[in-house]
């Protein structure tokens, strides 16, 4: 019985000791979250030498530099290093005490100490450097690694946590210099060091380091793919787009491939207007021979190419009847097959929209549509761009069939929103505003982010001109313009916008007629007239429907066809700072960044 009331007290007296620690642990932290630093750190010292708890110790070391105890705090780091010499916590928290006295040069030198008396060992390097880290020391951390690597004798030791830290420090020489390390033994990381210097990596000016970097690697080791292919990756990101194809050429050669990397560079030039070099890069690929794997793709890119060229210049008849004659030999070679569905829908648009040939367009489209194993997806282009034409011809109900038949077989699909909008906008050149906003106002939350955009601003643009009965009238003449733009009429929608103002003086569609001019003066390749009507919109309507695009328009044009970099910067700086909501944000901002780059270099 007396055991038994022994033990019973001796557990009372355990538990009452618990929870006076555990009260005095939470008055602790309070006053050290409220900066009480002196009062917690008297509880501290308590708990610790109590407790002997080294969870208690940082707060308690905290605590001491907070209140400037720096005698107490080195006696106490130092008393725990001694009893615990393998312990880089007490080790490193000696040198900050150093460091908040001032004495800066004492604890560089015992910091440097630290890292000479290194072990040659992994864990121990880590652990140094991680403690350095956690210290804020982010240089003696990168020091304690190369060290490291010495002591092992493995240069490559270390190179994921050297990254990091340089990635944090945003280090940009040294970041490139261990990427360039490491991909020299593991190639399999050139994405992720693709992805990690897109982000970090600024201007012109840090472009270069890393090319500079590249090359200095590649005249000691020149047949390193990894070091190519970055080097070409980088030219990308700058746009010197000859030297990217000149390098993807010489390693196709080199490794003697079967062209897939010039292909896909092939495409990445095209979706950057880099005509000439598309045209090369496919032009290498069709010289390959009809044995190779992209004979056929390229001649078929090779053609959608050039019409891209074509139509974004100024061009004659005589270039348009030679591209249609190029079509026709390449669909004569090759048939006219479903796997050739591209190329005899480009020849229809050439044909229904540039020559106008839109019976022969027509046809072309109706027999890719007849084809016996064509897809889903290639009846729905073909029927689409076939309605497109049957507006052309005057033929609505045949366009309104063919593009309610996409909308109902791909209802929760692209293709069947792009239909809907479809219908929605020739219901809109017919004058049936109210139809045609209704839908429009479905499609505001499609999600296809142009579409959702084109959606809202027709609906807009709808909405904003239906109030009195002059704006109606005027939108009507609009609505025909904006058909006959869609017909490649130039001349004819011209002047009709010209005589809104006229007919219908202080009309609503100010911004509208505006925008709706400049998209006719950049399909002909007229810039310096698509200019003065884009900047007007900067300059009196920058607040209504089109200012996002005007601003986005203008700059594009500024950087890529008139070589004015400075003002195609100014204006991407725009469009961030003033439309944060703007569809066109994360592509302004990307241009900004390069374009920057240009500027400061």
């Amino acid at each position: 019985m007396k055991r038994i009331i022994i033990l019973i007290l001796i557990v009372f007296s355990a538990s009452a000791v618990r929870a006076q620690v555990n009260s005095d642990e939470a008055l602790a932290v309070q006053y050290f979250q409220t900066g009480e630093f002196d009062k917690a750190a008297v509880i501290y010292e308590k708990l610790f030498n109590r407790t002997k708890n080294a969870g208690y110790y940082d707060p308690y070391f905290t605590c001491l530099l907070k209140t400037k105890k720096y005698d107490e705090a080195e006696e106490l780091a130092k008393k725990l290093l001694k009893a615990n010499p393998g312990n880089y916590t007490y080790a490193v928290d000696v040198g900050r005490v150093y460091q908040e006295k001032g004495e800066q040069e004492k604890a560089v030198e015992w910091y440097n100490k630290l890292i000479r008396d290194l072990p040659a060992n992994e864990f121990a390097i880590k652990d140094l450097a991680i403690t350095f880290y956690r210290a804020e020391g982010y240089d003696f951390s990168v020091k304690a690694l190369l060290n490291g690597r010495k002591l092992i004798n493995d240069e490559n030791a270390f190179s994921f946590d050297l990254l990091s830290l340089y990635r944090y420090r945003k280090d940009k020489p040294m970041l490139i210099q261990e990427y360039l390390v490491l991909l020299n033994t593991n190639p399999e990381i050139l994405p992720q060091a693709q992805n990690v210097l897109a982000s970090i990596l600024e201007d012109k000016a840090d472009y270069d380091l890393l090319k500079t970097a590249l090359l200095r690697r590649l005249q000691k080791d020149p047949q390193n793919v990894s070091y190519t292919e970055f080097l070409t990756w980088q030219y990308i990101q700058q746009k010197e787009f000859d030297m990217a194809l000149r390098q993807t050429l010489a390693l196709d050669r080199r490794l003697k491939e079967d062209g897939s990397r010039v292909f896909d560079l092939s495409r990445l030039l095209l979706s950057n207007r880099a005509y000439d070099q598309a045209v090369e890069a496919l032009n290498y690929l069709v010289a390959k021979g009809e044995a190779g794997k992209y004979y056929i793709p390229a001649k078929v890119d090779l053609l959608n190419t050039k019409f891209r060229q074509l139509t974004a210049n100024k061009f004659s008849q005589s270039d348009l009847l030679a591209l249609e004659k190029d079509y026709m030999s390449q669909l004569s070679e090759f048939g006219r097959v479903s796997t050739m569905s591209n190329s005899i829908r480009q020849l229809a648009n050439l044909q229904a929209f540039y020559l106008q040939k839109p019976a022969e367009a027509a046809q072309e489209l109706a027999k890719l549509i007849a084809l016996p194993g064509s897809s889903p997806v290639i009846l729905a282009q073909a029927k689409l761009e076939l309605g497109d034409i049957y507006i052309l011809t005057g033929e609505v109900w045949e366009a309104a069939l063919l593009y309610g038949q996409v909308e109902k077989q791909f209802s929760n699909d692209t293709y069947g929103q792009e239909a809907k909008f479809r219908n929605a906008k020739l219901s809109y050149f017919q004058g049936d505003y109210v139809w045609s906003k209704a839908q429009l106002d479905v499609l505001k939350s499609s999600t296809t982010q142009l579409i959702a955009n084109d959606a809202l601003n027709l609906s807009l643009l709808i909405s904003d001109n239906l109030q009195k009965e002059t704006d109606t009238a005027a939108l009507k003449k609009y609505s025909y313009a904006d058909l006959l733009i869609f017909k490649n009429q130039p001349e004819k929608a011209l002047s009709l916008l010209d005589s809104l103002n006229i007919l219908y003086p202080g009309n609503s569609l100010a911004d509208d007629i505006l925008m709706a001019k400049s998209r006719v003066y950049l399909k002909g390749n007229d810039i310096d007239k698509a200019v003065v009507q884009l900047q007007e919109i900067i300059d009196k309507h920058a607040s209504d429907l089109w200012g996002d695009d005007a601003l986005f328009t203008l700059a594009d044009l500024y950087e890529n066809k008139l070589s004015q970099p400075s003002k195609a910067l100014e204006l991407y700086q725009k469009i961030i700072t003033d439309f944060p909501g703007s569809l066109y944000v994360i592509e302004a901002r990307k241009r900004f960044r390069l374009l920057r780059g240009d500027k400061l270099g």
